[in-house]
Parts: C-alpha cells; structure tokens; sequence
C-alpha cells in the first residue's frame, strides 16, 4: 500500500482530530488506557493513530531511549509501561516531543501489539485505529465475474457481492460453488482489518504455476461485513498472471 496520501482531504499529516468515541486499551482483563476521547493523528496515510495525555495511561512510564523517526512527527522517545499489576510492557508507549502541533507534542501513543485487546466503546478493534472517514459498503450485484490464469477459468459468477472501501479498488467476493476450489489450497496467510475482521488466503494452482496468497475470504467476518462472510475474493495486484475481468472489460483497466 502506497502511503503518499489521505484518501480524503480533511486532515492532514501529523494534525490531530478529536475522536467522537471512548477507546480503551486492557492487560490481562484490566484497561490500563482509558480515553475519554483519544486525539487521531494521521502519522502516515493508511491510518490514524490514538494520542491521549500522560493522565489517560494508568501505570509508571520509564524512559526507555530513542524510538522511530516519523517523517510527519519528527523523532520519538519511547517508554516501557509498567502496570499497577507489575506488568513491564517494553516500547509500549511514545511520545513525538519536536511535533509541530503542540497537542500532540504533548500527547503520547502506542506500540498496538504491546496490548492484548483494544476497544472502541464496547466493541474489539483488531489491527489498528478505525478512521472515521473510512466507509464499507458490501452490494448483492448480478455483474459477470470471470477469474483466468491463462486459459484455465479459476471462477466465474453473475452473482457477486462487490465490495467498496474507501481508498481501496472494488473487490468482488464469489460464492464458492462458483470457484474452482480444487485449484485453490489454503495457506498459513492471514491479515486482520479493523473493518471486515480477519482473513484467510489460499494459492492458487493453474497452467502448471503456483500462485502464491491470491485469493482470500473472511470466515467470520466483521458485523459491517456479514454479506461476505465465506466468499472469495482474487487480487490481481498479487500476480500479473491472474486476470480479472467484470462485464468483459478488465479489472483494473476501467474499475
């Protein structure tokens, strides 16, 4: 994913927005980071980051050197989190003491796997902070669907679900009795959005290659993303060797 820009203009890099909800962090059970709201600052273009102030973190900070420089934030200086409960969390916590906006100059954040779990009023967030300008929106659509590796037909279906994310290219999920499943072995793969939940991938095996991590599907995803729970869905962007193509044209080329 390339991190050059927003995918919308209403914030820029390293400038903090309030955040409209409650986002805690826990350890073993117990919410060691409470904000009541957290800043979202834009260090990169993917995603925001949670900022909160020194009161929001419960436990002892210790100074732990030098942390990453940020191109948007400038350098850092981390700490190690040490909980009421004698917990040592290294590197959990970080604080950009040369940002230009004093609000986050004077705010820390996160190391997000430093954490066991994270929520957003009552409910988990996987992966990394939501952005609110992101938006999902999964469509029942009667497009004609074909998946190819050279003259092999991995799928093909009228009945796909298409999927639309804010910043990212459509995705069209297929029914599996309209996938070639036998070409398709499962991987050891998996990535996790904060959006749809977490995903599976399968290799794809057709005109004597193997195509590596090219198709996926969302088990269980998501309450947002129900409409695609146990679909597949192809990334052409993986291999040049798969080829999309929807209503006879492309994907890529006019998608």
């Amino acid at each position: 994913m390339r991190l050059t820009a927003l995918p919308h203009a209403k914030v820029s890099l390293g400038q903090p927005m309030p955040a409209q909800k409650l986002v805690r962090a826990a350890v073993d059970g117990v919410f060691v980071v409470d904000m009541r709201p957290p800043l979202l600052v834009w260090e990169h273009a993917a995603y925001p980051w949670y900022f909160t102030s020194r009161d929001r973190i419960a436990g002892e900070l210790v100074a732990a050197g030098d942390g990453p420089r940020s191109r948007s934030l400038g350098p850092s200086e981390v700490f190690d989190l040490v909980t009421g409960a004698g917990h040592t969390l290294p590197a959990a916590v970080r604080r950009y003491p040369q940002a230009k906006n004093d609000q986050v100059r004077e705010s820390f954040t996160f190391d997000w796997e430093s954490f066991d779990t994270w929520f957003e009023e009552n409910d988990i967030v996987i992966g990394h902070a939501r952005d609110p300008y992101v938006r999902l929106d999964s469509l029942a659509s009667s497009r004609h669907v074909v998946v190819a590796v050279g003259a092999t037909t991995v799928a093909e279906s009228r009945r796909p679900v298409v999927l639309l994310e804010t910043g990212v290219p459509p995705r069209f999920y297929l029914p599996r009795v309209d996938v070639r499943m036998d070409l398709l072995t499962p991987t050891d793969t998996d990535s996790v959005c904060p959006y749809k939940g977490t995903a599976r991938y399968w290799t794809v095996r057709a005109g004597g290659k193997d195509l590596p991590d090219v198709a996926w599907s969302y088990e269980q995803p998501l309450p947002e993303s129900v409409r695609i729970a146990g679909l597949v869905a192809f990334w052409p962007e993986q291999s040049p060797r798969l080829r999309i193509t929807v209503d006879g044209a492309e994907l890529g080329a006019s998608h």
